[in-house]
């Protein structure tokens, strides 16, 4: 039998995406895999919170965080003591100097176009290149969730091809068609939505292209007199205020609603409730959000920048993300147009049909026991 460990420091929906990932993976591993030792590398409060499904699961407390110095001291320290025999780091970053056999899951490349904040200094930028590299030298395998990236980690960082197998992301039971119309009734009034709304929601970030679907939502204000409102979730992100002030500067802004954070009970109503949803992304790992919308029924428009087309297929219509006019005028055509709206409707339920969070476990499992074997 194995020791396999899992960092689990971003586990759960409270994180990001990653954190999402970690979790599905980790429940279909453990759910097909009773052999193998598991090590769950957690941070509190997770670490008090979760239930270890069986025996072989070992849960680990640690208290180094995530792009910390720690991370590269305490965390390789606590790695080393279990003697692993392969550990799976679901992010980039992970201790440098960590030697024992691993893997990583890249989703993305995003600060390698769009830097954020956290990239300002010379030094940050350093550490970036030099953990990301490290990560990619001493992988035995990395694991990508789309093609995109894929071809992005040959391209930029020039990893063999070889080395790299994708592994594409499931979607969560809660997203799917709900009828019960006094939940979504009662979404509305809580929010203040009066009227049809187009829906987007992300982690405010500038590559996400808020600003851009303001503008788009104005020209169809007053271009194509649509009298509807735009619900934008997810909580604003001081670093990034730009979105704020272009909310603010829009003398639409009465019509522009802002929930915040959404829980994971209120998404999927959110998302039923839509007319539309528009993903205007300048750079993403995957997209699943688009796909989350497809299983609650609602048609899709998206940029068609980066993986996007290759996830959602011929069930979303695309625009570039750049061209805001470009924008609206796909989101007044899949709404103008009732044909093509029943149309991607249709052909989202067959698009989400690709993908399951089992797949992608098993397949995610396969490259563990190969790893394994090699030795």
């Amino acid at each position: 039998m194995s020791k396999i460990g899992i960092d689990a420091r971003m586990y759960g929906k409270q994180v990001s995406g990653i954190g999402t990932y970690i979790k599905n993976i980790t429940e279909q591993i453990f759910a097909l895999d009773k052999n193998n030792d598991y090590y769950l590398f957690l941070l509190e409060p997770i670490f008090s919170q979760y239930q270890r499904p069986h025996d072989k699961i070992h849960k680990i407390k640690v208290n180094s965080n995530w792009y910390s110095y720690a991370e590269q001291t305490k965390f390789l320290n606590k790695l080393n003591q279990y003697k692993l025999d392969l550990m799976h780091f679901p992010h980039f970053n992970a201790p440098i100097f960590y030697n024992r056999k691993r893997i990583h899951t890249i989703h993305d490349i995003t600060p390698k176009f769009f830097p954020g904040h956290k990239q300002k200094t010379w030094w940050r930028k350093l550490a970036y290149n030099l953990t990301i590299k490290t990560s990619f030298k001493k992988s035995a395998k990395i694991i990508t969730i789309s093609n995109n990236t894929k071809k992005d980690l040959i391209d930029y960082f020039q990893v063999p091809e070889n080395k790299i197998t994708v592994t594409y992301l499931g979607i969560e039971k809660q997203f799917k068609l709900i009828k019960n119309y006094d939940k979504i009734k009662e979404l509305k009034a809580k929010y203040g939505i009066t009227k049809p709304y187009l829906f987007f929601i992300s982690a405010w970030r500038n590559h996400k292209n808020f600003e851009g679907l303001i503008k788009a939502f104005e020209l169809l204000k007053t271009e194509h007199k649509l009298d509807y409102q735009l619900v934008l979730g997810g909580a604003a992100d001081s670093y990034y205020p730009k979105i704020n002030q272009t909310i603010d500067q829009s003398k639409f802004k009465n019509d522009i609603i802002t929930p915040g954070f959404i829980t994971d009970k209120e998404l999927p109503l959110f998302y039923n409730a839509a007319e539309l949803f528009v993903l205007p992304s300048f750079y993403e790992g995957f997209g699943i959000i688009g796909l989350e919308a497809m299983a609650c029924g609602t048609p899709v428009v998206s940029s068609k920048s980066t993986c996007l087309p290759e996830i959602m297929g011929d069930a979303a219509i695309y625009f570039q993300p750049e061209n805001n006019k470009e924008m609206a005028e796909k989101i007044y055509q899949a709404l103008s147009d009732e044909n093509l709206k029943n149309q991607l409707i249709a052909r989202g339920f067959e698009q989400i049909k690709k993908y399951s969070w089992q797949k992608c476990g098993q397949a995610t499992l396969n490259i563990y026991k190969q790893l394994l074997n090699q030795d």
